[in-house]
């Protein structure tokens, strides 16, 4: 296919016991990122570049409609790999296409046996904590008694518990509840995407990242080090010719000279916005600037390999 490429379109059981943060000195910048898979996270351990990383998500553990955990060998592995090279892992539950029966697990009839549950499975694996990735209409009126409830019971074990939140429907999360977190995730991506067609466009822009970290810090008063911006590892695309969606990793295999910049144009009008490596830097250099915990990236293996590495602008900005 025919293309023409623009400048940037401005825009188990575990026996280590160690305590949650396992690093003796804190990096300038945690870089922490999401590890994608239906049930075999042990089989994209090979993406994980150990030396870039200091936090890593499992994405995502779910339970069945009565809130259990199935057991999983591929856990282990991944704990151990990550405490032999200093680096925590959580369990993420929820995502943006969650079972739906979470909403029932997470009523007040149900809750607090869920959240048992929880807990059971972290201890039995030694991970580090919890991230809180409930997003849409998951963040009800049982939202705040859930993470409440959540955050006492890991709070007593020693554990961790963070959140993936976005902007724009942050309101909805009260300040007490936001308190909680040891760190929050900012999902700063997503403006519009192929749900949105009638707003093409960048859903990432470096504009976006700037307010998302004014709202968290200024607006709802969360201290710096408590955030990490995300970074998107893939695009959308919108009109003729365009792919609805491509990893990064995808788009670099079929565009190689796509890492100069942030967005193709097919022949037949369509458009492909997503993050290059450049921008990545530029928003990596943002998080130290605004004295941020660091970064989050969605995900691990969308990344591609080589000298185009998205991951590589963030180590190149960080050092």
């Amino acid at each position: 296919m025919f293309i023409r490429l623009l400048l940037p379109l401005i825009g188990f059981f575990g026996c280590t016991n160690m305590p949650p943060d396992i690093r003796v000195e804190q990096p300038n910048l945690r870089v922490l990122g999401y590890l994608f898979s239906q049930d075999d996270w042990a089989g994209g351990l090979e993406e994980v570049d150990w030396s870039a990383y200091t936090d890593i998500n499992l994405a995502f553990i779910q339970p069945d409609r009565e809130g259990n955990f199935a057991a999983n060998n591929a856990y282990e592995q991944v704990v151990k790999t990550a405490r032999e090279n200093g680096v925590r892992v959580f369990i993420s539950i929820g995502g943006g296409s969650p079972p739906e029966y979470l909403a029932d697990l997470m009523t007040a009839e149900n809750r607090d046996l869920w959240v048992e549950k929880i807990l059971e499975l972290v201890l039995a694996y030694d991970f580090d904590g919890v991230d809180v990735d409930l997003e849409n209409s998951l963040i009800n009126e049982n939202y705040g008694p859930f993470v409440k409830a959540l955050s006492a019971e890991l709070k007593r074990s020693g554990k961790l518990m963070t959140a993936a939140l976005a902007t724009w429907n942050g309101d909805s999360i009260p300040d007490e509840i936001l308190a909680l977190y040891d760190h929050i995730n900012i999902m700063s991506y997503d403006a519009t995407g192929p749900w949105n067609l009638d707003k093409p466009g960048q859903h990432a822009p470096f504009e976006n990242a700037e307010e998302d970290i004014q709202y968290y810090m200024e607006k709802r008063g969360v201290p710096a080090k408590k955030l990490l911006l995300g970074l998107p590892f893939y695009g959308y695309g919108f009109g003729p010719g365009a792919p609805g969606s491509l990893r990064y990793r995808q788009i670099i295999q079929d565009y190689p000279m796509a890492y100069q910049q942030d967005s193709l144009v097919f022949q037949e009008g369509g458009i492909l916005y997503y993050n290059g490596p450049e921008l990545i830097g530029r928003k990596t250099a943002l998080a130290r600037a605004k004295g941020l915990g660091g970064v989050m990236i969605w995900h691990i293996q969308a990344d591609s390999p080589g000298e185009y590495s998205l991951l590589d602008a963030i180590k190149k900005e960080i050092r």
